[in-house]
């Protein structure tokens, strides 16, 4: 049996690795960002998308998560894994918390060119589609919400750390 982990879940430029390193710090256990996984043992991931396609990277972040979760700690998993029915079959073993973030925050957080789903002319459009279509998905595997569009941070680190003591020893419900 692998070790429960508490997994960071929500739409791209919602802070899962910012909030994840912190919590994982301040709960004394290990981070895993399947995203920074997949780019070491793999490459650059807009290289992976350009050369290999979207189906080719969702089966590479199938199996980081998979290694990831059995890891345990703290995990963060990429805006997109959770489309892909196994992982989110797995997630039901796990505390799970999804980061929402507004457009207008995302707008500020997301300057670079690193991420392949929101290449064109207008990102913002096409992360609001993206976080549409995927925010049931989310909502599903969530046990609980945290919003990271205002004030600092380690207030959302905060919130999620006192969470996850207060879940530590107490077993998932089922829904």
């Amino acid at each position: 049996m692998s070790a429960e982990a508490l997994v960071l879940v929500g739409p791209m430029g919602a802070g899962k690795t910012s909030v994840g390193r912190r919590v994982a710090k301040a709960l004394g256990v290990t981070f895993s960002d399947t995203d920074a996984r997949i780019a070491r043992e793999h490459g650059a991931i807009p290289q992976l998308f350009a050369t290999y396609g979207e189906p080719h990277f969702r089966r590479l972040e199938r199996e980081a998560v998979r290694e990831a979760l059995a890891a345990g700690g703290v995990v963060s998993l990429g805006g997109g894994a959770v489309l892909d029915p196994d992982t989110r079959a797995e997630l039901t073993a796990h505390r799970v918390v999804l980061l929402t973030v507004h457009p207008r925050v995302v707008a500020g957080r997301m300057r670079d060119e690193s991420r392949p789903l929101l290449s064109g002319t207008d990102a913002i459009t096409r992360w609001r589609e993206i976080y549409e279509a995927r925010r049931p998905l989310y909502e599903e595997v969530a046990d609980v919400t945290f919003d990271t569009s205002s004030g600092p941070l380690q207030v959302a680190v905060d919130a999620i750390t006192a969470w996850a003591r207060t879940r530590e020893a107490a077993p998932k419900e089922d829904s």
